[in-house]
């Protein structure tokens, strides 16, 4: 997480944005999922510019994001691991529990037993509720 240039918080706000806006569907792919959404003028760049910043939170994603005839699509996939497949079925879920906090969804990791962690000076460690943008808990 501490390669994203931007908090949890705000990344949920844009992602709430951006579904509440121009998501038209989603679906399961042979590799992961997709996001649909509709063509407009500018858009295929922010959905890239968020799923770099993504990437950067979470490595193991891959993201392919291509305009069509009359919609962008979103694909993500991870890497062959139970951990990345569960946080990806999370991704997934994301336009249905974006009305939740930050703090909701990590209760929803933690419910899964998925703990965040990040590199301190080359050393995995859990994140604190601070970096995790979880204050007073």
């Amino acid at each position: 997480m501490t390669d994203a240039p931007d908090t949890t918080e705000e990344r949920l706000a844009e992602y709430r944005r951006l579904f509440g806006n121009d998501l038209i569907g989603r679906e399961r792919t042979e590799n992961g999922i997709r996001f649909r959404f509709s063509l407009r003028d500018g858009l295929a760049a922010e959905i890239r510019d968020l799923a770099a910043r993504e990437k950067a939170c979470c490595a193991f994603f891959d993201f392919d994001i291509r305009e069509h005839d009359n919609e962008i699509t979103w694909d993500a996939s991870v890497v062959d691991d139970p951990i990345a497949r569960q946080i990806l079925d999370e991704y997934y879920a994301l336009p249905d529990t974006l009305a939740g906090s930050v703090a909701d969804l990590f209760d929803r990791f933690a419910d899964k037993g998925l703990e965040i962690v990040i590199a301190d000076d080359g050393v995995m460690r859990p994140a604190t509720n601070a970096e995790l943008g979880i204050e007073g808990r």
